[in-house]
Protein backbone atom coordinates (compact mmCIF):
# COMPACT_ATOMS: atom_id res chain seq x y z
CA UNK A 1 0.00 0.00 0.00
CA UNK A 2 1.40 3.28 -0.89
CA UNK A 3 0.49 6.43 0.99
CA UNK A 4 0.87 10.08 0.37
CA UNK A 5 3.94 10.71 1.97
CA UNK A 6 4.93 14.50 3.02
CA UNK A 7 8.28 13.29 4.89
CA UNK A 8 10.99 16.24 4.45
CA UNK A 9 13.50 13.54 3.40
CA UNK A 10 14.17 10.98 3.10
CA UNK A 11 11.35 11.84 0.83
CA UNK A 12 8.96 10.39 -1.67
CA UNK A 13 10.60 8.94 -4.95
CA UNK A 14 8.95 7.84 -8.39
CA UNK A 15 7.56 4.44 -8.75
CA UNK A 16 9.17 3.84 -12.08
CA UNK A 17 12.67 4.64 -9.68
CA UNK A 18 11.07 2.07 -7.59
CA UNK A 19 10.28 -0.30 -9.52
CA UNK A 20 13.95 -0.19 -11.62
CA UNK A 21 15.74 -0.23 -8.69
CA UNK A 22 13.59 -3.29 -6.46
CA UNK A 23 14.78 -5.06 -10.41
CA UNK A 24 18.54 -3.96 -10.16
CA UNK A 25 18.48 -5.38 -6.43
CA UNK A 26 18.40 -8.54 -7.51
CA UNK A 27 20.10 -8.83 -11.29
CA UNK A 28 21.70 -5.47 -12.37
CA UNK A 29 21.14 -4.88 -16.55
CA UNK A 30 21.45 -8.56 -16.88
CA UNK A 31 24.80 -8.77 -15.16
CA UNK A 32 24.05 -11.97 -12.87
CA UNK A 33 24.95 -9.16 -9.80
CA UNK A 34 22.78 -6.85 -7.74
CA UNK A 35 23.34 -3.26 -7.84
CA UNK A 36 24.56 -3.49 -4.58
CA UNK A 37 27.21 -5.94 -5.53
CA UNK A 38 28.83 -4.90 -8.95
CA UNK A 39 32.26 -3.17 -8.68
CA UNK A 40 32.48 0.51 -8.32
CA UNK A 41 35.59 0.58 -11.19
CA UNK A 42 33.47 -1.48 -13.13
CA UNK A 43 31.85 -0.35 -16.90
CA UNK A 44 28.90 -0.92 -15.35
CA UNK A 45 28.81 1.79 -12.30
CA UNK A 46 31.01 4.03 -14.09
CA UNK A 47 27.83 4.38 -16.61
CA UNK A 48 26.03 4.72 -13.87
CA UNK A 49 27.83 7.63 -12.71
CA UNK A 50 29.02 9.25 -15.88
CA UNK A 51 25.03 9.54 -16.62
CA UNK A 52 24.49 10.87 -13.58
CA UNK A 53 26.74 13.56 -13.27
CA UNK A 54 25.60 14.32 -16.86
CA UNK A 55 22.02 14.27 -16.70
CA UNK A 56 22.81 16.48 -13.23
CA UNK A 57 24.54 19.20 -15.60
CA UNK A 58 22.12 18.92 -18.60
CA UNK A 59 19.53 19.72 -16.55
CA UNK A 60 20.83 22.73 -15.52
CA UNK A 61 22.36 23.73 -18.19
CA UNK A 62 25.32 24.55 -16.61
CA UNK A 63 28.56 25.98 -18.53
CA UNK A 64 32.01 24.09 -19.42
CA UNK A 65 33.63 25.75 -15.87
CA UNK A 66 31.52 23.55 -14.12
CA UNK A 67 32.03 19.93 -12.67
CA UNK A 68 29.54 17.84 -11.14
CA UNK A 69 30.65 15.70 -8.27
CA UNK A 70 28.36 12.90 -6.28
CA UNK A 71 30.33 12.44 -2.76
CA UNK A 72 29.55 11.52 0.07
CA UNK A 73 29.00 13.35 3.94
CA UNK A 74 25.60 14.56 3.09
CA UNK A 75 25.27 18.40 2.80
CA UNK A 76 26.51 19.00 6.31
CA UNK A 77 30.09 17.80 5.37
CA UNK A 78 29.57 20.74 2.84
CA UNK A 79 29.15 23.58 5.69
CA UNK A 80 32.83 22.67 6.63
CA UNK A 81 34.31 21.56 2.82
CA UNK A 82 33.35 24.91 1.35
CA UNK A 83 35.42 27.22 3.57
CA UNK A 84 38.16 25.06 3.40
CA UNK A 85 38.68 25.01 -0.12
CA UNK A 86 37.60 28.34 -0.38
CA UNK A 87 38.39 30.69 2.83
CA UNK A 88 42.30 31.59 3.57
CA UNK A 89 42.83 32.37 7.39
CA UNK A 90 42.45 35.92 7.62
CA UNK A 91 40.24 36.13 4.92
CA UNK A 92 36.19 37.02 4.79
CA UNK A 93 33.02 35.32 3.27
CA UNK A 94 29.59 36.55 3.43
CA UNK A 95 26.80 34.40 4.79
CA UNK A 96 23.07 35.14 5.11
CA UNK A 97 21.43 33.51 8.14
CA UNK A 98 17.96 32.30 7.40
CA UNK A 99 17.44 29.34 9.53
CA UNK A 100 18.70 26.07 11.43
CA UNK A 101 20.95 25.26 8.31
CA UNK A 102 22.78 28.50 7.23
CA UNK A 103 23.36 28.45 11.39
CA UNK A 104 25.21 25.37 10.91
CA UNK A 105 27.32 26.25 7.81
CA UNK A 106 28.23 29.70 9.82
CA UNK A 107 29.29 27.86 12.81
CA UNK A 108 31.96 25.55 10.06
CA UNK A 109 32.90 28.16 8.43
CA UNK A 110 34.55 30.34 11.53
CA UNK A 111 36.69 27.88 12.19
CA UNK A 112 38.41 28.45 8.32
CA UNK A 113 38.73 32.57 8.33
CA UNK A 114 36.05 35.39 9.31
CA UNK A 115 32.32 35.26 9.06
CA UNK A 116 30.00 38.37 8.17
CA UNK A 117 26.59 37.35 8.65
CA UNK A 118 25.21 39.99 6.31
CA UNK A 119 21.67 39.57 7.61
CA UNK A 120 19.47 37.43 9.35
CA UNK A 121 15.54 36.56 9.75
CA UNK A 122 16.28 35.40 13.60
CA UNK A 123 14.15 38.36 14.93
CA UNK A 124 11.14 36.72 13.03
CA UNK A 125 11.51 33.77 13.75
CA UNK A 126 12.72 32.89 9.86
CA UNK A 127 9.64 33.38 8.62
CA UNK A 128 10.89 35.49 6.20
CA UNK A 129 13.85 36.14 3.20
CA UNK A 130 16.05 39.24 4.31
CA UNK A 131 15.96 41.82 1.73
CA UNK A 132 18.00 44.77 2.90
CA UNK A 133 21.74 44.17 3.07
CA UNK A 134 24.70 45.06 1.96
CA UNK A 135 27.47 42.78 0.57
CA UNK A 136 31.18 43.31 1.70
CA UNK A 137 33.18 43.52 -1.66
CA UNK A 138 36.05 42.02 -0.08
CA UNK A 139 34.51 38.98 0.72
CA UNK A 140 36.11 35.44 -0.53
CA UNK A 141 31.94 34.75 -1.55
CA UNK A 142 28.33 34.98 -0.60
CA UNK A 143 26.62 31.75 1.03
CA UNK A 144 22.92 31.09 1.17
CA UNK A 145 20.33 28.88 2.02
CA UNK A 146 18.14 28.75 -0.74
CA UNK A 147 15.23 26.67 0.44
CA UNK A 148 14.10 26.68 4.43
CA UNK A 149 12.98 23.55 5.02
CA UNK A 150 12.05 23.61 8.51
CA UNK A 151 10.52 27.58 8.52
CA UNK A 152 9.07 26.90 5.09
CA UNK A 153 10.79 30.16 3.43
CA UNK A 154 12.22 30.15 -0.03
CA UNK A 155 14.57 32.59 -2.18
CA UNK A 156 12.56 33.50 -5.02
CA UNK A 157 14.64 36.09 -6.21
CA UNK A 158 18.65 35.43 -5.69
CA UNK A 159 20.80 38.22 -4.69
CA UNK A 160 22.82 39.99 -7.52
CA UNK A 161 26.70 40.38 -6.66
CA UNK A 162 29.78 40.10 -8.73
CA UNK A 163 31.16 37.79 -6.13
CA UNK A 164 30.82 33.99 -6.04
CA UNK A 165 27.72 32.58 -4.52
CA UNK A 166 27.44 29.43 -2.59
CA UNK A 167 24.08 27.86 -1.99
CA UNK A 168 22.54 25.47 -0.70
CA UNK A 169 19.93 23.85 -2.66
CA UNK A 170 19.17 20.94 -0.50
CA UNK A 171 15.32 20.98 -0.32
CA UNK A 172 14.88 22.90 -3.88
CA UNK A 173 17.07 21.55 -6.58
CA UNK A 174 16.22 20.41 -9.75
CA UNK A 175 12.40 21.72 -8.40
CA UNK A 176 12.14 24.94 -10.85
CA UNK A 177 13.60 26.79 -13.60
CA UNK A 178 16.34 29.59 -13.04
CA UNK A 179 19.99 30.27 -14.25
CA UNK A 180 22.16 28.05 -12.62
CA UNK A 181 25.06 29.83 -13.68
CA UNK A 182 24.79 32.78 -11.83
CA UNK A 183 26.03 30.30 -8.86
CA UNK A 184 30.03 29.56 -8.37
CA UNK A 185 28.96 26.76 -5.95
CA UNK A 186 26.20 24.07 -5.60
CA UNK A 187 25.73 22.02 -3.22
CA UNK A 188 22.25 19.12 -2.19
CA UNK A 189 21.81 16.37 -0.33
CA UNK A 190 20.15 14.22 -2.91
CA UNK A 191 17.08 12.81 -0.48
CA UNK A 192 14.71 15.18 -0.73
CA UNK A 193 14.31 15.64 -4.59
CA UNK A 194 17.35 13.96 -6.75
CA UNK A 195 17.52 10.41 -5.05
CA UNK A 196 18.04 8.60 -1.92
CA UNK A 197 19.81 9.40 0.79
CA UNK A 198 23.76 8.80 0.79
CA UNK A 199 24.84 10.83 -1.88
CA UNK A 200 25.22 14.77 -1.54
CA UNK A 201 25.53 16.51 -5.34
CA UNK A 202 28.03 19.34 -5.65
CA UNK A 203 28.11 21.22 -8.94
CA UNK A 204 31.54 23.90 -8.88
CA UNK A 205 33.43 25.89 -10.94
CA UNK A 206 37.18 24.91 -11.29
CA UNK A 207 38.14 28.24 -11.69
CA UNK A 208 37.06 29.28 -8.12
CA UNK A 209 39.83 26.60 -6.82
CA UNK A 210 43.40 26.30 -6.05
CA UNK A 211 43.22 29.69 -4.63
CA UNK A 212 44.31 29.15 -0.72
CA UNK A 213 47.25 28.70 0.63
CA UNK A 214 46.50 25.96 3.55
CA UNK A 215 46.94 22.03 2.58
CA UNK A 216 43.85 20.55 2.16
CA UNK A 217 43.33 16.76 3.20
CA UNK A 218 42.91 14.99 0.21
CA UNK A 219 39.11 13.64 0.49
CA UNK A 220 38.02 17.18 1.09
CA UNK A 221 39.84 18.81 -1.92
CA UNK A 222 37.49 19.31 -4.43
CA UNK A 223 40.41 19.79 -7.19
CA UNK A 224 41.04 15.75 -6.21
CA UNK A 225 37.54 14.61 -6.51
CA UNK A 226 37.55 16.61 -10.23
CA UNK A 227 40.75 14.97 -11.28
CA UNK A 228 39.31 11.30 -10.04
CA UNK A 229 36.03 12.10 -11.68
CA UNK A 230 34.23 12.11 -8.45
CA UNK A 231 35.63 8.53 -7.96
CA UNK A 232 38.62 9.09 -5.52
CA UNK A 233 37.05 6.63 -3.13
CA UNK A 234 34.32 4.21 -3.37
CA UNK A 235 31.02 6.56 -4.15
CA UNK A 236 28.07 5.93 -2.87
CA UNK A 237 27.21 2.97 -5.38
CA UNK A 238 23.72 2.56 -4.44
CA UNK A 239 22.61 6.42 -4.06
CA UNK A 240 24.31 7.37 -7.05
CA UNK A 241 22.06 4.42 -8.86
CA UNK A 242 18.67 5.95 -7.28
CA UNK A 243 19.91 9.47 -8.32
CA UNK A 244 20.53 8.79 -12.02
CA UNK A 245 16.99 6.89 -12.18
CA UNK A 246 15.73 9.82 -10.74
CA UNK A 247 17.18 12.52 -12.95
CA UNK A 248 16.07 10.29 -15.82
CA UNK A 249 12.85 10.45 -14.91
CA UNK A 250 12.65 14.31 -13.80
CA UNK A 251 14.15 14.91 -17.46
CA UNK A 252 10.76 12.59 -18.82
CA UNK A 253 8.63 15.35 -16.58
CA UNK A 254 9.69 18.18 -19.68
CA UNK A 255 12.80 18.73 -17.05
CA UNK A 256 12.58 22.16 -15.04
CA UNK A 257 10.08 23.76 -16.76
CA UNK A 258 7.61 20.51 -16.92
CA UNK A 259 8.29 19.71 -12.79
CA UNK A 260 7.96 23.80 -12.23
CA UNK A 261 4.84 23.87 -13.71
CA UNK A 262 3.23 20.80 -11.54
CA UNK A 263 5.01 21.74 -8.07
CA UNK A 264 3.80 25.36 -8.32
CA UNK A 265 0.54 23.60 -9.07
CA UNK A 266 0.84 21.92 -5.95
CA UNK A 267 1.62 24.90 -3.70
CA UNK A 268 -1.11 26.96 -5.06
CA UNK A 269 -3.54 24.27 -4.07
CA UNK A 270 -2.60 23.56 -0.47
CA UNK A 271 -1.64 27.16 -0.22
CA UNK A 272 -5.26 28.23 -0.90
CA UNK A 273 -6.43 25.99 1.64
CA UNK A 274 -4.12 26.95 4.57
CA UNK A 275 -5.60 30.60 3.94
CA UNK A 276 -9.31 30.02 3.41
CA UNK A 277 -10.00 27.43 6.13
CA UNK A 278 -10.69 28.86 9.40
CA UNK A 279 -8.58 26.27 11.57
CA UNK A 280 -5.40 26.66 10.13
CA UNK A 281 -2.72 29.24 9.25
CA UNK A 282 0.73 29.59 7.10
CA UNK A 283 3.66 30.78 9.42
CA UNK A 284 5.69 32.39 6.57
CA UNK A 285 5.60 35.50 4.83
CA UNK A 286 3.32 35.41 1.66
CA UNK A 287 6.08 36.67 -0.72
CA UNK A 288 8.81 34.35 0.45
CA UNK A 289 6.82 31.13 1.09
CA UNK A 290 8.48 27.85 -0.24
CA UNK A 291 7.17 25.77 -3.30
CA UNK A 292 8.95 22.24 -1.65
CA UNK A 293 7.73 23.18 2.34
CA UNK A 294 5.08 24.38 3.41
CA UNK A 295 4.40 25.17 7.24
CA UNK A 296 1.32 25.91 8.95
CA UNK A 297 0.09 25.59 12.19
CA UNK A 298 -3.93 25.36 14.52
CA UNK A 299 -5.20 28.45 16.12
CA UNK A 300 -6.97 25.66 18.38
CA UNK A 301 -3.25 23.84 19.20
CA UNK A 302 -5.21 21.47 21.55
CA UNK A 303 -6.07 19.92 18.21
CA UNK A 304 -3.22 18.88 16.89
CA UNK A 305 -2.72 15.77 17.91
CA UNK A 306 -6.36 14.48 17.08
CA UNK A 307 -5.75 16.06 13.24
CA UNK A 308 -2.48 13.99 13.06
CA UNK A 309 -4.46 10.66 14.03
CA UNK A 310 -6.66 11.65 11.51
CA UNK A 311 -4.19 12.06 8.75
CA UNK A 312 -2.92 8.93 9.43
CA UNK A 313 -6.40 7.01 9.02
CA UNK A 314 -6.19 8.35 6.09
CA UNK A 315 -2.74 7.28 4.68
CA UNK A 316 -1.35 10.87 5.06
CA UNK A 317 2.06 10.50 7.15
CA UNK A 318 4.90 13.41 7.52
CA UNK A 319 3.53 15.89 8.18
CA UNK A 320 4.29 16.83 11.92
CA UNK A 321 6.22 19.99 12.01
CA UNK A 322 10.03 19.99 13.06
CA UNK A 323 10.48 19.56 16.78
CA UNK A 324 11.91 22.81 17.18
CA UNK A 325 9.37 24.98 15.86
CA UNK A 326 6.03 22.79 15.97
CA UNK A 327 2.90 22.82 13.89
CA UNK A 328 2.82 21.02 10.48
CA UNK A 329 4.96 20.57 7.48
CA UNK A 330 4.18 19.15 4.31
CA UNK A 331 6.83 18.55 2.02
CA UNK A 332 5.71 18.66 -1.17
CA UNK A 333 8.70 17.72 -3.14
CA UNK A 334 9.36 16.79 -6.94
CA UNK A 335 8.10 12.94 -7.05
CA UNK A 336 5.05 14.18 -4.94
CA UNK A 337 2.30 13.27 -7.00
CA UNK A 338 -0.81 16.10 -7.54
CA UNK A 339 -3.31 13.87 -5.80
CA UNK A 340 -1.39 13.29 -2.96
CA UNK A 341 -2.02 17.46 -2.23
CA UNK A 342 -5.60 16.66 -3.31
CA UNK A 343 -5.68 13.98 -0.78
CA UNK A 344 -4.08 16.26 1.93
CA UNK A 345 -6.58 19.43 1.26
CA UNK A 346 -9.92 17.20 1.70
CA UNK A 347 -8.71 16.17 4.66
CA UNK A 348 -8.28 19.61 5.71
CA UNK A 349 -11.82 20.46 4.71
CA UNK A 350 -13.59 17.35 6.35
CA UNK A 351 -11.47 18.15 9.58
CA UNK A 352 -12.41 21.81 9.60
CA UNK A 353 -15.92 21.32 9.15
CA UNK A 354 -16.21 18.45 12.07
CA UNK A 355 -14.22 21.45 14.22
CA UNK A 356 -15.26 25.20 13.67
Amino acid sequence: MKVHNFNAGPSVLPNEVLYKASKALIDYDGTGMSILEIGHRTEYFMAVMDEARSLARELMQLDDDFEVLFLHGGASTQFMQVPMNLLDSGETAAYIDTGVWSNKAIKEAKLFGYVDVIASSKEGGYNYIPKQFNIPGQAKYLHITSNNTIYGTQWHEMPKTDLPIVVDMSSDILSRQMDYNQFSLIFAGVQKNMGAAGATMVAIRKSLLGKVGRKIPTMLDYQQHIENGSMLNTPPVFAVYISMLTLRWLKSQGGLAGIEKINAKKAALLYDEIDHNPLFRGTAVKEDRSLMNVCFVMDKPELEEEFLKFCKKEDIVGIRGHRTVGGFRASIYNALPYESVEVMVEAMKYFSLKKV
